[in-house]
């Protein structure tokens, strides 16, 4: 059988129309598939790929762990370098008081692990969430995804949620002494590349501290230099009790964190002992490949790069069925009248070598979080491809 009928028979499938693209490699910017084929990846395994496919920097950090060990007992009772130089390497770029790392698997175990810590270090169990906000597929960040839609079907799921409108100042006096957290991403990405307004942010922050609830800000997707800054949180003169990270974190190795004082990551180490642990969080081959990818960014700084290309993105995606352009740096929507004009663009691209997709919560929007390696002729080129296929799919 070939892979295609093998995927079809053996793979769970998730939709009804999948992509079924199949690809046989992928180096940097560009994807091939068994014909010889070239696609330009403009969405980076939804914004995993940060340094682009097997980048010589990952691969080799790589290769270097793993003719040491792979795999050791992971939780916090044997001392493994690549897990203590990639937190002291977070640690030094991040401010305080956000010192101590808790390495997981996915964005959606850093989440569970996230909601756990500010349920046991409050004492409370009301958790505050956003509406069209995405935090995982696991049955707690389900919880407080925004959109019902997704969760109706697996119903019950926990208790004593809060759900408020993102970007709305008059919602955030619902935060109270109940609350345990609040859990917000720093720019909402399934529903399309959401910015909220400084002033929201900063009033969030304020009614956190107000109501002594823990403010998690989630940068599984919008974080490590994609938003035009290391950290999306700058944007707006804050900084978060708790922070996640995934996704780009890994360079496309699979790995999350979640960051947050040490007074505060204690309240999982009593009663009960053990409060939060993994089998493969913080696997060694794992975090040498975030340490490199993590490095690679600083070295280069490329937030400065991704802010630039936003520019360029804006200047050359100009064409009279383009709604809006959201977002910041490189994660970025396209904006159409509805699902079917989009979903027509996004075929053509596919059609003429450029991947892309549309957003959970918008899916009239289309998605670009190229690797953030991309540089300015290449992005041109996707722009070319983009205004192209728009003339062809909706002429």
């Amino acid at each position: 059988m070939s892979n295609r009928t093998l995927f079809y028979k053996y793979l769970a499938q998730t939709s009804s129309f999948p992509l079924a693209l199949e690809i046989e490699s992928a180096d940097g910017l560009y994807m091939t598939d068994p014909e010889g084929k070239t696609y330009m990846d403009l969405i980076s395994g939804i914004s995993v790929s940060a340094l682009g496919h097997r980048h010589p920097v990952v691969m080799k950090a790589m290769r270097d762990q793993m003719d040491k060990y792979m795999h050791l007992m992971v939780y916090g009772e044997l001392v493994q370098a690549p897990q203590t130089k990639l937190a002291e390497l977070l640690v030094s770029n991040l401010p305080e008081p956000l010192d101590n790392v808790y390495l997981t698997n996915s964005g959606s175990e850093a989440v569970e692990g996230a909601l756990k810590l500010a349920k046991r270090h409050t004492g409370r169990t009301e958790i505050v969430h956003f509406r069209n906000a995405y935090h995982g597929s696991t049955q707690g960040a389900l919880s407080v995804a925004g959109n019902e839609k997704l969760k109706n079907a697996f119903r019950p799921l926990l208790g004593d949620i809060r759900q408020l409108t993102f970007n709305n100042p008059e919602d955030l006096e619902q935060i109270s002494e109940r609350s345990a957290c609040v859990i917000a991403e720093t720019i909402q990405g399934e529903a399309g590349a959401v910015v909220p307004d400084v002033g929201f942010m900063q009033s969030l922050r304020k009614r956190c501290d107000e109501t002594g609830t823990l403010l998690i800000l989630d940068e599984i997707q919008a974080g490590m230099g994609r938003t035009g800054k290391l950290w999306a949180f700058e944007h707006y003169g804050i900084v978060p009790d708790v922070l996640t990270l995934a996704k780009g974190f890994g360079g496309g190795m699979p790995i999350g964190a979640f960051i947050a004082s040490k007074k505060i990551m204690q309240s999982l180490t009593d009663q009960p002992i053990l409060g939060h642990i993994t089998t493969f969080g913080g696997n060694a081959v794992c975090a040498a490949a975030a340490h490199a990818t993590l490095q690679f960014i600083l070295d280069n700084k490329l937030w400065e790069n991704a802010r630039q290309l936003h520019e360029v993105f804006k200047k050359n995606l100009i064409h009279p069925k383009i709604k809006s352009l959201k977002g910041k740096g490189l994660l970025l929507a396209i904006e159409f009248e509805d699902f079917k004009r989009n979903k027509k663009v996004i075929d053509r691209c596919v059609h003429n070598g450029l991947l892309t997709d549309w957003f959970l919560f918008a899916d009239h929007s289309l998605r670009l979080a190229p690797p953030m390696i991309i540089n300015e002729s290449e992005a041109i080129k996707a722009c070319h491809i983009l205004i192209q296929s728009i003339d062809e799919a909706l002429v």
